[in-house]
């Protein structure tokens, strides 16, 4: 494949793109796109007319995004809401993709924000959001990965850490309901998983499923957010849990513990309890203990303190709590639990009213505002 051809098109392709009504970013992304495909497709059948077939596709992948920003989110291959258990099928060309954005050439912190771009579907805000940082940044980080990629080889596929760390948020995305795409994250973790006996895969895989089980249960009839604690758990998918346990033991057996096993022991204990009262939260905080020592991830820390303050008393909760930056996304809603569980109810009001206003999505932040309106109205009383 020439190399140097592609890099010379981009500019002239991207002209195109623009003079067609495209704004600039967006005909960078659907180039960006377009040269991926090319990657994979020329080797075997190199196109007569380069310019135009990069111009065709690429505009067919600017046209896609425009008709619906979510629905181009999806792969090929359309999957069910609920996965099939077992393995997964024959590979698509998807997860190929991931491995090549995935570049060697990249940090491991840039390779994942271009494949969750370039492949993935989410947006910049959504990436910028799992990874904590601003918008800007995130947008600056991505355009510099774009910049890396064009002027090295695509014939190095990246790490399976680097698309595992993809897949995970991506699945996160999905399940948070703001996009649908956690059945099409762990259709490819199946595939990944059927590809190798990595520990951390069958971890990831098993967290997924384990996550998946209760996503009936996650909303109420009129979309409300119920929380763990409170959900229906006869509407759990007892088939995937038990999938999910048996894929996270074999993993486990391995004895090469990762984050991501550890995470899913986590679902794996919720999912093991048959009323809240019953959740063994002392296991729970010895896991997340083992996740803050593999990761030292500030998130990790944070659902540790609430864990914490199930099994120690809210008050050992709030120490906890205490010790991370009160800007840490969820902390202010983490506060206002415990605090309504250590029995100062206006504090917790003003708490909730508080992480509503931050709340990262609709559902969430409807819940956070009820929650706030409940206290408020039992002070009233």
């Amino acid at each position: 494949m020439n190399e140097p051809l592609l890099r010379e098109l981009v500019p002239a392709v991207i002209g195109v793109l623009v003079r067609r009504g495209a704004d600039f970013a967006a005909a960078e992304d659907a180039v960006q796109e377009a040269l991926v495909e090319a990657v994979r497709v020329w080797p075997d059948d190199m196109p007569q007319d380069p310019k135009g077939w990069l111009v065709t596709v690429a505009w067919r992948k600017f046209l896609d995004a425009a008709r619906a920003d979510t629905s181009r989110r999806h792969r090929e291959v359309r999957v069910e809401t609920e996965p099939l258990p077992g393995p997964g099928e024959a590979a698509d060309d998807t997860l190929q993709l991931y491995f090549l954005c995935a570049h060697p050439s990249l940090t491991p912190a840039s390779a994942v924000a271009l494949t969750l771009r370039a492949v993935g579907g989410l947006t910049t805000r959504q990436i910028a959001q799992a990874y904590l940082v601003p918008e800007a940044t995130m947008a600056q980080r991505i355009s510099r990965a774009k910049r890396t990629v064009s002027d090295v080889r695509f014939n190095q596929r990246g790490d399976v850490a680097t698309v595992l760390r993809v897949l995970y948020l991506v699945f996160n995305e999905g399940y948070s309901g703001d996009v649908d795409l956690a059945a099409e994250a762990i259709r490819l973790t199946r595939q990944l998983a059927a590809k190798t006996h990595h520990e951390e895969v069958a971890g990831l895989l098993a967290l997924m499923l384990l996550h998946h089980a209760r996503r009936a249960a996650r909303t109420g009839p009129d979309g409300r957010l119920v929380p763990l604690a409170e959900q229906d758990r006869s509407l759990w998918d007892t088939r995937l849990i038990a999938e999910g346990v048996d894929v996270l033991q074999a993993a486990l057996m391995r004895d090469r513990l990762g984050e991501f096993q550890a995470q899913a022991a986590v679902a794996a204990l919720h999912a093991d309890a048959q009323t809240a009262a019953e959740t063994d939260w002392v296991q729970i905080v010895e896991w997340y203990d083992e996740l803050v020592r593999l990761t030292d991830n500030p998130v990790a820390r944070l659902n540790r303190a609430v864990a914490v303050g199930e099994a120690d008393g809210p008050r050992a909760g709030l120490a906890a709590l205490a010790e991370l930056a009160p800007s840490l996304p969820r902390y202010t809603a983490a506060a206002a639990y415990l605090r309504e569980r250590d029995g100062d109810p206006a504090t917790a009001a003003r708490l909730y009213a508080q992480a509503a206003r931050a709340a990262p999505n609709l559902p969430e932040r409807d819940h956070l505002t009820r929650q706030a309106a409940r206290l408020n109205a039992q002070l009233r009383t």
